[in-house]
């Protein structure tokens, strides 16, 4: 039986399939950006894929803090814009 990915949620703190989550990266120059494949390149952070938890996210900082850069706000627009899909 093969096995299926979990990771965790960090808003959230839930276990949760891989794929029911957003993946938001920053690369060794601190760019961020989501990243929809779950392979790229860099520190990631997951987010479950829920408006009121990216707003969260947004509102706490919580992010920025775990990826130790400053998010713009374009890239939550973009994972709002995802969510919504």
């Amino acid at each position: 039986m093969k096995k299926i990915p979990e990771r965790t949620c960090v808003i959230t703190k839930e276990k949760t399939l891989k794929k029911d989550l957003l993946r938001v990266v920053r690369d060794k120059e601190g760019n961020v950006s989501v990243d929809l494949t779950g392979k790229a390149n860099g520190r990631g952070a997951y987010l479950k894929k829920d408006s009121e938890v990216i707003k969260k996210a947004r509102d706490t900082k919580a992010l920025e803090r775990i990826l130790e850069v400053t998010i713009p706000e374009t890239i939550y627009e973009e994972m709002l814009d995802i969510v919504k899909e």
